[in-house]
């Protein structure tokens, strides 16, 4: 077993909107969240105030303990006091992806049976016709208002924190849960992750205590979404109890990326692969300042020793991998600053009150001699289990709290852990989970597909983009065939290889062999 080099840590039995907030007022008129796009400011003497007056606007809703709010939009600082609110009312605040498609948002909705949905007119299109047959009676819109739409009322965020009052006091157990963010999990479609008040508040100290952001000093452009537990965690909630400055973006985009980054004198900028590929090899980059940047720091998906270096040696600052998951709040492996230049590609330590093992995958022991197995992780951090799905949850977790990753891991002999392969069949495109059966399902409705397989395929700037291998009964060609299921998937999940093969190698049970298809050259 592998614990954590960091000393362990108190965990307060404090709710999460408390505990994140509790510093506010030390902070007093340094920014917390500045709107990229109009330079608009919300201090943190401000913060707390407009949570409140929020939370008591829901409250009017009748929201209250236990209700589940959905959230569906881009980055925004408004996102951040919705979520605060919901919180603040003990009530759950599920993250829906801002890219998702009505049939995607629509499951989630009915399936976390969510009552309110914070979202923006525009993405009207999608949200519109994910209603019927859902839960939900309030519309909250962050930027204009709207008309009562589907038998749900229509609010408009910035009169709801207009409005004067204060919350009604509420008896919040720090094991109630908080979030309810969707993942695949290590396999399958996607699934609610509950996530506790203290899941969240230790996670927040966890990863304070591995020297993530420096006490009311950093600045931070927060282009990451925040629906994505690494945005929401990692840049947002502990950014914010942390005193940083957050500077909310709503879309990455190279250019104005750099130029935030410039503008604000950002310190720490959190990151995922493919911005770092970019940031080591762009053109675009040279000329630019960065000389108040003192630390990158990595998540979302694994990155590569050799990017690793190029990207510190161009920016001059050390760049620092961590490792984490939905289930688990998410981090759970931090690399520290003054290793980061000797321990390339590895994604660190655990953090503290975090024990790991390394399973082999085939006989479930604990392998001892160095070589590589799955990764358990039990600790304060881990999630409850998976909404309404007391199978999975059994699939995942143990008696004894470990939580079973999916990720084939290392550890060298000075307790430095790397990942090197995924036991789990997720494909990770830019950070963001695609599972394969949904891409499957979607692929074996066309007439023209007897059999179907997607697994992932290496890209240089994406990670991995989904490959697909099809087995034929009709003439579609492969460019039809990926139209079809881009039509029906987020743009992030969508086919970007096709093939097709006579067969899809399977085994007696019935199972894809995955790793044959992935081995298997390109045509």
């Amino acid at each position: 077993m592998y614990t954590s080099p960091h000393a362990p840590l108190d965990i307060p039995a404090t709710p999460l909107a408390e505990f994140v907030l509790a510093r506010a007022a030390t902070y007093g008129q340094r920014a917390a969240l500045i709107e990229a796009g109009t330079g608009r400011t919300i201090s943190y003497a401000e913060l707390p105030s407009l949570v409140d007056r929020a939370a008591a606007s829901l409250a009017r809703l009748g929201i209250a303990k236990g209700d589940v709010c959905a959230i569906f939009a881009p980055n925004t600082p408004e996102y951040l006091i919705a979520l605060l609110s919901v919180a603040r009312l003990g009530a759950v605040m599920t993250t829906a992806g801002s890219l998702s498609t009505t049939s995607d948002l629509a499951k989630q909705l009915k399936d976390s049976a969510a009552r309110v949905l914070f979202t923006s007119t525009a993405l009207a299109a999608t949200w519109r016709d994910s209603l019927a047959g859902t839960s939900v009676e309030h519309i909250v819109t962050f930027d204009a208002p709207m008309d009562p739409i589907g038998g749900c009322s229509g609010h408009v965020f910035s009169a709801l924190v207009a409005k004067p009052g204060a919350p009604p006091r509420v008896d919040v157990d720090p094991d109630d849960l908080v979030a309810l963010p969707y993942s695949s999990g290590t396999t399958g479609l996607p699934k609610g992750v509950m996530l506790t008040h203290r899941n969240l508040v230790a996670n927040i100290l966890q990863t304070h205590a591995a020297d993530h952001f420096r006490e009311g000093e950093d600045v931070t452009v927060a282009f990451l979404p925040f629906f994505h537990i690494y945005g929401l965690t990692v840049i947002a909630l502990l950014g914010l109890w942390s005193g940083a400055t957050l500077v909310v973006l709503p879309k990455f985009e190279l250019e104005a990326y750099l130029a935030l980054v410039e503008r604000y004198r950002a310190t720490l900028l959190h990151v995922v692969p493919p911005v770092v590929v970019a940031l080591a090899k762009h053109p675009a980059v040279a000329g630019h300042d960065f000389s108040s940047v003192r630390k990158l720091f990595s998540g979302a998906a694994p990155l590569g020793a050799d990017v690793t270096e190029q990207c510190m040696r161009r920016l001059g600052c050390v760049l620092t991998q961590g490792y984490g998951l939905t289930e688990t709040s998410p981090v759970t492996h931090v690399m520290p600053e003054n290793a980061a230049r000797l321990k390339l590609g590895s994604i660190g330590v655990p953090v503290p009150n975090t024990e790991c093992r390394i399973v082999d995958a085939e006989t479930a022991h604990d392998v001892t001699d160095g070589s590589a197995g799955e990764i358990w992780v039990r600790g304060p951090q881990v999630m409850r289990g998976y909404f309404n799905r007391p199978d999975e949850t059994r699939g995942a977790l143990d008696a004894d709290g470990w939580f079973r990753t999916g990720d084939i891991g290392r550890a060298d002999a000075d307790g430095y852990f790397f990942i090197v392969d995924r036991l789990k069949e997720l494909i990770k495109y830019k950070g963001l989970q695609v599972p394969p059966a949904e891409l499957e399902a979607v692929l074996l409705s066309h007439p023209a597909v007897a059999d179907a397989a997607v697994v992932p395929f290496p890209d240089a700037e994406a990670g991995e983009i989904p490959r697909a291998f099809v087995v034929r009964k009709g003439t579609a060609t492969a460019e039809e065939l990926m139209a079809f299921v881009a039509g029906q998937v987020a743009s992030y999940k969508k086919v970007r290889r096709l093939e097709f093969i006579d067969a899809i190698p399977k085994s007696p049970s019935g199972k894809i062999l995955r790793r044959l298809l992935k081995d298997k050259p390109p045509t």
